[in-house]
């Protein structure tokens, strides 16, 4: 497929200083929303009454794209607003959760409203979440009612208050979404990225137009699912599109679809969104880097959510032990003498019924009687004379 094609705009400031400049006016092809069925998607869910929490460098609530559908948030990396992005990274996320933009839905879950939460200083140069701010921002995205959070940037420390954080949050009914990260070109060694490694955690690794895994994408078995993170045009903070990628941006095709689902089915638990989410996705080559797939939000809306355990069909009895060979034998000797018996019963009885007819028709045994002999002459007779 082809990537997005962006025309440009006129150019505005941007606010803040030293911040990511405007983006473009429109884009003409957008890739992930052909691969994810998005125009199939708004007439059957929208997302509205789901809140998605974006644990970033926060968002834009200014983007004309996000107008309306950003809350205030929170900054739990320096104190300041959440609503605003100088780097743009937050708001890019959001775009593909629930930015409109060109007459049309550029997220895929437009209804629902982001909950802004800075958990890095938004600084153009740079910056990384700790594990401590990641598990503050989860407790407060779940005080604030959020039904998923998209954790956007990983940590490369495990630390039980990030453990404990993302387990409250999933006990309390929150589908924690969490990017694996990008491979660093000067890295050496395996790293894992947390929150996705744990257990109830999606973590989610990014996929390109062509659908190959994207180079930086990490590998592991801490990613369950793939989403579009290469060229993906997105809201740009300030106004505009821009072409954009990485696994925050995919984190953010799954957390929508998560939002989806969650708005369909409001009383799914964490674990049946990520089964049913897992259990749709569209198939992809067996390697760690795709989990169980790309992430297909039509498939999850149109498939049915069933219990987890399999029950037994009602009327049927169970399956007999299979048999060894000696009691194979055994069988197939008594089956043989039970069919010789049966015989040997059938001709009796016929024997039986024959002579009680018999019987009465008056049968008696005895000798057949003689037959009649004419006595031979004593003279012979003169010979026939023939002429």
């Amino acid at each position: 497929m082809t990537a997005g094609v962006l025309a440009a705009a006129p150019a505005t400031a941007a606010p803040g200083q030293n911040c990511a400049g405007p983006g473009e006016a429109e884009v003409r092809v957008s890739w992930p929303r052909i691969m994810l069925q998005a125009g199939d998607i708004t007439p059957l869910e929208n997302g509205a009454g789901t809140v998605v929490a974006v644990l970033s460098t926060g968002v834009d609530a200014d983007q004309p794209m996000l107008d309306g559908r950003v809350a205030a948030g929170a900054d739990v990396a320096g104190g300041g607003r959440a609503d605003t992005d100088c780097t743009g990274a937050g708001t890019q996320v959001a775009g593909v959760i629930n930015g409109r933009a060109a007459g049309e839905v550029a997220g895929i879950a437009p209804g629902a409203r982001v909950l802004p939460i800075r958990v890095m200083p938004d600084d153009p140069a740079g910056s990384e979440p700790t594990p401590g701010s990641l598990a503050q921002g989860i407790r407060t995205a779940v005080q604030n009612d959020a039904a998923v959070v998209v954790v956007a940037v990983p940590v490369y420390t495990d630390q039980r208050a990030l453990q404990t954080a993302v387990a409250d949050a999933v006990a309390a009914g929150t589908v924690v979404v969490a990017a694996v990260g990008e491979v660093d070109r000067d890295e050496k060694g395996r790293r894992t990225p947390y929150p996705a490694s744990y257990d109830d955690v999606i973590g989610v690794g990014a996929i390109g137009p062509d659908g190959r895994i994207m180079a930086e994408s990490r590998r592991g078995g801490f990613v369950d699912l793939v989403a579009p993170g290469v060229d993906v045009p997105s809201a740009q903070t300030g106004r505009g599109l821009v072409l954009t990628g990485g696994t925050a941006i995919a984190a953010g095709f799954v957390g929508a679809s998560a939002a989806l689902v969650r708005a369909r089915y409001p009383e799914a638990t964490p674990a049946q969104v990520a089964r049913l989410l897992t259990a749709t996705a569209s198939p992809a080559p067996a390697d760690p880097a795709f989990g169980a797939g790309v992430v297909s939000p039509y498939a999850a809306l149109t498939s049915r959510m069933v219990d987890a355990e399999p029950r037994a069909l009602p009327g049927v009895p169970a399956a007999a032990p299979p048999m060894d060979a000696a009691e194979f034998h055994r069988r197939v000797v008594a089956m043989n003498v039970a069919a010789v018996i049966a015989v040997l019963v059938v001709v009796l009885l016929l024997t039986a019924a024959a002579l009680r007819r018999s019987r009465r028709r008056g049968w008696r045994p005895g000798l057949p009687a003689r037959l009649h002999t004419p006595p031979e002459p004593l003279e012979p007779a003169p010979p026939v004379m023939l002429r």
